[in-house]
């Protein structure tokens, strides 16, 4: 289950920021200690090391994503980006079926209704914290109205929270629909 959080835009990139630069030193420091230990473990002087190069920086690469997946994203230093991460991905799973979730709010399905405003309200919020104003603008009319709908319906409009499950909930419904 995934919630959104309130969160000050100006916070989030400030902090997101400084998270992205650790990330990128400690990436650059991984690939440069293992470029280093590989060409002096292996590597022949004056000759050509470029794939001991590489290599050194492929585990780098692979070290640093290990690191942030297993140690590093349960951190203070990285909660708004593993936020900002789970906030777009959730967006995308919506995204990958909204015409199932439209086609079936269109027919006023509660489930359907509530997922297409935590999408309206996420997709917002991705745009507040990301600073794109204009982006928010284009969606202000189909949120408006699709709030009109729900408040017609008499549904709750505070939808901040969406279960993944739902997505396969609307798809068996939409099944049984065809």
């Amino acid at each position: 289950m995934f919630e959104l959080q309130p969160l000050d835009p100006l916070v989030y990139r400030d902090k997101t920021r400084k998270s992205s630069f650790i990330l990128i030193a400690i990436f650059a420091s991984l690939a440069m200690l293992f470029s280093t230990l590989l060409i002096q473990s292996f590597g022949t002087s004056g000759g050509n090391n470029f794939r001991l190069n590489l290599l050194g920086v492929v585990t780098g690469l692979v070290v640093s994503i290990l690191l942030v997946r297993y140690h590093l994203c349960h951190l203070a230093f990285m909660k708004e980006a593993v936020y900002g991460w789970h906030l777009k991905r959730n967006l995308m799973r919506i995204t990958n079926v909204m015409h199932r979730v439209k086609a079936l709010a269109a027919d006023d399905h509660p489930l359907a209704m509530q997922v297409l405003r935590f999408y309206h309200l996420a997709v917002e919020q991705m745009h507040r914290l990301d600073g794109n104003d204009s982006a928010t603008l284009e969606i202000k009319a189909e949120k408006l109205a699709h709030q009109q709908r729900m408040e017609v319906l008499n549904l709750d409009l505070e939808q901040t929270r969406f279960d993944p499950a739902w997505i396969a909930q609307l798809s068996d419904r939409q099944a049984e629909a065809s």
